[in-house]
């Protein structure tokens, strides 16, 4: 199982961040050991003082292929829900200010929550897709499918070009406005829609 996350597909988040807007889809990827598995606490990592929530959704591929074209990109993936990548922010400024890979700071053990999965059906796709983060019960991130600077196909696509999908792999696809710093303590609770898919304590 493969993790492939999206940078910087929300045009108010680019800007938040001082980024570049992007003109293909920015990829990174997560090992498998980054995704929390269910009924596991969430423990603030020890090597960072400044740990950021960033909730996205996220989709389930169900179809194993390759160089897949926008048009049938749709049948590859079958589960939606909110997940948050988790990011080590300090961390990941040291490095990219000396210009090295930023795993470090995304990628470590239990980086990646994923919530209660929901179906996707034509109607999904269909209409907008509404998600959000509150924390300690204020809601601090919400996004749209609209705004999204690449689609759930475009994504798809993208991302076969240069890696083969596999049945299981997740696709983290991009964080709106609104990112910030989480402490220990605090709760965080993703909502698909109106629908709450999961509930996290920074332990």
């Amino acid at each position: 199982m493969k993790i492939f996350c999206v940078g910087r597909n929300y045009l108010e988040h680019a800007r938040e961040l001082g980024n570049e807007v992007p003109d293909e889809p920015v990829i990174f990827m997560k090992p498998k050991s980054a995704l929390l598995q269910s009924h596991t606490p969430f423990y603030y990592p020890e090597f960072s003082n400044e740990l950021n929530y960033e909730a996205e959704l996220v989709l389930r591929v169900s179809k194993n292929g390759k160089y897949i074209g926008e048009r049938q990109a749709s049948k590859y993936y079958n589960g939606i829900t909110v997940g948050i990548d988790f990011t080590a922010r300090d961390i990941q400024a040291e490095l990219k200010k000396k210009g090295l890979p930023w795993e470090k700071a995304k990628a470590w053990d239990n980086s990646a929550v994923i919530g209660t999965w929901k179906d996707v059906t034509p109607e999904v796709l269909k209409r907008p897709v509404n998600f959000s983060l509150l924390k300690n019960g204020e809601k601090v991130q919400a996004g749209v499918t609209t705004e999204m600077i690449f689609t759930f196909d475009e994504i798809v696509s993208h991302i076969s070009n240069y890696f083969s999908l596999n049945i299981g792999d997740l696709i983290y696809t991009g964080t709106p406005a609104g990112v910030g710093e989480c402490v220990v303590g605090d709760v965080l609770e993703g909502f698909f829609e109106q629908e709450r898919v999961f509930e996290l304590e920074i332990k």
